[in-house]
């Protein structure tokens, strides 16, 4: 029996395989010398209550030294005064426009309403979405345009560096990175026609405008809570070409500030990101509970060194990715913690399922 049991721990075998390769293969962006071509950009960001944050993005923004550029704040009936803080960064800087976002309409989510206007402004051969709370490196720009053009992405993804301060930020917050670097290899995301094999993320979603327009804009993911996800698929389905990398520093954000916001912003995505499914929510929770939290039990339990290897190797594997994304490895130790964490907002993003509603910064989100 024990053996049998031992051998359901595999899983983590495959896990740390795909950590394994992602760490040579995952692209990573580095600062260039010198584009051979500078195409207009258009970066749009939407803007609801950011006046704590949008200083700085504004000011990281007008710093690249990209030649063509535009910057589209689009303020989404901001209530703190956003737009002024804005404008006043600017000092005068043309290339940024701030704009004023109609009222919600019926069947579209707040984000996906935005970007939406946003992109109705804009001008580039190039469209970048991204958020108010990220801070772009003066050579982010320009990096990630050649990625895209070295690459012919027609959806060119990055995942900005994470800060996380809080415990609460800290032992979920990198997960993010967890469950792309150790789940799916990215060599199957750009190389295999499946859509099962996507991933993007809403922090930075760079859209050869041709692309953007083929398959639907905002309007086909407008219902679309994990609307990333939804433009990768989307992206896929369509034969075109999708490109995922690594900010490697060059581009950074804070999420969240504390335990609560945590909960509740991820609470907010993680029915979406599991197919809607409450059973493949569960099916999900009770997984990462037996390969990350079980075996320590089972070794403490029964003093076994062949449980303790199975916890070691998921210690490993969390701390690997954590390496990779630059976040602490030292934070993997807490992994069985994690996971806990993760089912309180399982648990959480079910009863709001059951009720029929959640609500992020102040507007209620159907579910």
């Amino acid at each position: 029996m024990s053996d049998w049991l031992i051998l359901s721990f595999f899983p983590l075998v495959i896990i740390a395989l795909v950590a394994v390769l992602n760490a040579f293969t995952f692209p990573r962006l580095h600062p260039i010398d010198k584009l051979q071509a500078t195409p207009f950009v258009s970066i749009l960001i939407p803007m609801r209550n950011e006046s704590l944050r949008v200083r700085e993005t504004v000011r990281s923004l007008l710093a690249q030294d990209y030649p063509n550029f535009e910057v589209i704040l689009l303020d989404d009936q901001s209530e703190d005064g956003s737009a002024a803080v804005a404008q006043a960064v600017a000092e005068g800087d043309l290339r940024l426009k701030v704009c004023s976002g109609a009222p919600l309409p019926n069947g579209w989510l707040g984000k996906n309403w935005a970007c939406h206007q946003a992109a109705q402004h804009a001008q580039g051969d190039y469209l970048l979405f991204s958020d108010a709370d990220v801070r772009w490196h003066p050579q982010a720009l320009s990096t990630l345009v050649a990625e895209a053009l070295c690459t012919k992405a027609d959806l060119l993804t990055c995942w900005p560096t994470q800060e996380t301060i809080t415990w609460g930020e800290r032992l979920t917050v990198p997960l993010m990175a967890f469950t792309i670097l150790a789940y799916l290899p990215v060599l199957a995301v750009h190389y295999l026609p499946f859509r099962v094999f996507s991933a993007a993320m809403g922090q930075c979603l760079l859209f050869r405008r041709k692309a953007y327009e083929q398959i639907g804009g905002h309007v086909a993911v407008r219902q679309r809570v994990v609307e990333d996800m939804a433009f990768a698929y989307a992206i896929k389905g369509a034969g075109l070409r999708l490109r995922a990398c690594d900010a490697n520093g060059l581009l950074q954000t804070r999420m969240y500030v504390n335990w609560q916001e945590v909960r509740d912003g991820f609470a907010k995505n993680i029915l979406a990101g599991h197919g809607n499914s409450i059973f493949l929510l569960l099916f999900s929770t009770v997984f990462h509970w037996w390969l990350f939290v079980i075996p320590w039990i089972l070794a403490i339990s029964q003093l076994s060194w062949k449980y303790a290897i199975c916890g070691v190797l998921g210690v490993l594997t969390r701390s690997l990715t954590a390496v990779i994304s630059r976040q602490r490895a030292r934070d993997a130790l807490l992994l069985p913690l994690s996971v806990i964490l993760m089912t309180i907002i399982a648990v959480q993003s079910i009863r709001q399922r059951w009720r029929g509603w959640s609500e992020w910064k102040g507007r209620p989100i159907a579910t």
